[in-house]
């Protein structure tokens, strides 16, 4: 493979196709279902998967199939079929790539900077700026380029398949009704490559070794059928606010974070360790420093290790959203009558998450404070996922495409959110390698105001994937 060739036409079709194509990307509010319910009258999501279809439709490469895949009330799924480089059609029993990627958002989380806006697209040097680029707009583009690039630069393939969903920032429940539907047509990868996930920065390809799981859901404490004059019920009427803390008391450390459950802290595996030690190194400050800090706060703890263990592997809470509590300047004298917080649990990769929510409803409902109403109305979970080992072929292959689009070696490390698409596929094909990286890298805020796709981290992405894909097909087996 010619690799300055690669990456000139990578280069080049970046810059004149998929930039100003995920600008039209970024303008359409796809929002997930979770965030928008009414998602199929609005048809953003079907426009959002309607444009990526149409821009792959127009690549020219050889015996590409796309199809719009939608079952009854579920989110639509891009389905695309490549054969293996030289074959005229699909081959019985060909050894198979899968790539995966998703095109739903996130809502808009505002405020976002001056002269930035979640819909209206901004590049601002090798940033562009919208919501839905780099989490993970970009992800079919890449992957049919590096396909496509591969090919031009001498190059070849495996049998290739590309599923883009439109459910996953809801926690891919639409999913595994696809990959069932179709399976015949999957087959059995033994490599997946997602592009759906973070770097520690951009100077070097980083490889995900893990995902945390996640248990959300609300929390709800009610203590009067309306509300009442301070004045009058404080000292009678225990506060549903108190009582909140108390019971959230149950599950953590409010002086440390910890989670107190201790069956939620599964042993983490030496490599892992090794894997965070090595990564703090490289970081260093940077593991920290990346964050948005308001004046004066510091990590919760020094070391940068712990840190990195405590963002990929340790289960921490955070509430994510509040109702009952009125905003400042209409909060009146009043002992409300409820106080209601969503909860966002992260889970160490190898927590069974069905058994971690029964665990924390009871721990946060049983024998309530005062006699008080205390639900706690779970969401669906997501399970994590740890790495399987390495293969020597695809080690080999990775360090070698870090080196050569990057300049530097390749770096390991477990990533702190979820993607339910890798326990899904890692319990349906455990031969299977799995290459999981990203361009979520620092200042990215995925999720969050100001989500910007880092331009050139996505050009080598690209030259990296068309490597291993290459390097794919040439292992030994």
């Amino acid at each position: 493979m010619d690799s300055a060739k690669l990456t000139a036409r990578i280069e080049k079709a970046w810059e004149e196709s998929i930039v100003p194509a995920i600008t039209e990307y970024i303008r359409i509010p796809a929002k997930s279902p979770a965030f928008e319910p009414e998602w199929a009258a609005k048809g953003h999501l079907h426009a959002a998967v309607k444009l990526i279809e149409g821009w792959c439709k127009k690549r020219p490469i050889a015996g590409l199939t796309t199809e719009i895949v939608e079952l009854p009330g579920r989110t639509p799924v891009l389905f695309m079929e490549i054969p293996a480089s030289g074959a005229e059609g699909p081959i019985e029993g060909a050894d198979t790539v899968l790539l995966y990627g998703h095109y739903d958002k996130q809502p808009e989380f505002l405020p976002w900077a001056e002269g930035l806006s979640p819909w209206e697209p901004v590049r601002q040097g090798d940033r562009l700026y919208g919501r839905g680029g780099a989490d993970d707009g970009y992800a079919a583009f890449a992957s049919l380029l590096a396909i496509e690039a591969l090919g031009c630069a001498g190059g070849r393939h495996a049998r290739c398949v590309v599923v883009i969903e439109g459910c996953e920032e809801s926690g891919s429940y639409d999913l595994p009704h696809y990959i069932d539907h179709l399976k015949a047509r999957i087959g059995t990868p033994s490599l997946v490559v997602c592009l759906d996930s973070g770097c520690g920065n951009y100077d070097q390809l980083w490889l995900t070794t893990s995902l945390r799981g996640l248990v959300t859901g609300n929390l709800r404490v009610e203590v009067l059928r309306e509300g009442l004059h301070s004045g009058d019920a404080s000292g009678v009427v225990p506060s549903s606010f108190r009582i909140l803390r108390n019971v959230l008391d149950r599950i953590e450390r409010s002086d440390t974070g910890e989670i107190l459950l201790r069956s939620l802290h599964p042993e983490i595996p030496e490599e892992r360790r090794r894997q965070a030690s090595e990564t703090a190194q490289v970081l260093g400050k940077d593991s920290f420093a990346r964050f948005p800090w308001a004046d004066g706060t510091t990590p919760m703890v020094s070391d940068a290790t712990e840190l990195v263990l405590n963002r990929t592997w340790r289960p921490f809470l955070s509430v994510t959203g509040a109702e009952g509590l009125p905003a400042l300047g209409s909060a009146g004298n009043v002992l409300r009558p409820f106080t209601s917080v969503k909860l966002s649990l992260r889970l160490a990769p190898t927590t069974d998450p069905a058994a971690a929510r029964t665990e924390l409803i009871e721990a946060l409902t049983k024998e309530p404070p005062h006699g008080a109403t205390v639900t706690f109305k779970s969401e669906q979970g997501a399970s994590g996922w740890n790495a399987p080992a390495t293969a020597p072929w695809l080690k080999k292959s990775l360090s070698e495409a870090s080196q050569a689009f990057f300049g530097k070696p390749v770096c390991a490390m477990g990533e702190g959110g979820t993607i339910p698409f890798m326990a899904m596929l890692g319990d349906k094909f455990p031969e299977a390698q799995f290459v999981i990286t990203g361009v979520l890298g620092p200042q990215s805020n995925a999720h969050g105001p100001n989500e910007f796709l880092h331009i050139p981290t996505g050009k080598k992405l690209t030259s990296v994937v068309a490597q291993i894909l290459d390097d794919h097909l040439k292992r030994e087996r």
